[in-house]
């Protein structure tokens, strides 16, 4: 049970390494739309591979009146979401595998 607690431990570590990465790259991404960079940039282009897929799926959960603003509300949706993974479902998943490391 030692094993799979540890294991739990460091899975729970890197996902939220990971999801840290990627909001990093969501405001690194946000920023550069303020600028209008060059589209054929390998730069932005590898950005927006990474973050328009995920931007895509938060636009179509977002009712039709934040588009009549002209502001793109899906960074500020995914980043919300990656809060409440971070903070709810990973925290949670590490807390249970420290007491089940605990308990053996």
């Amino acid at each position: 049970m030692t094993l799979f607690a540890l294991f739990l431990i460091e899975l729970s570590k890197i996902l939220s390494m990971l999801l840290q990465i990627y909001t990093y790259v969501i405001l690194i991404a946000v920023l550069l739309s303020w600028v209008n960079p060059d589209p054929y940039n390998p730069l932005v282009r590898f950005l927006r591979q990474l973050t328009e897929p995920v931007f895509h799926g938060a636009r179509r959960l977002l009712p039709a009146v934040f588009f009549r603003t002209g502001i793109d509300f899906s960074p500020i949706i995914v980043l919300l979401a990656i809060m409440l993974i971070r903070n709810v479902l990973l925290q949670g998943l590490f807390e249970w595998a420290v007491q089940l490391r605990m308990a053996a």
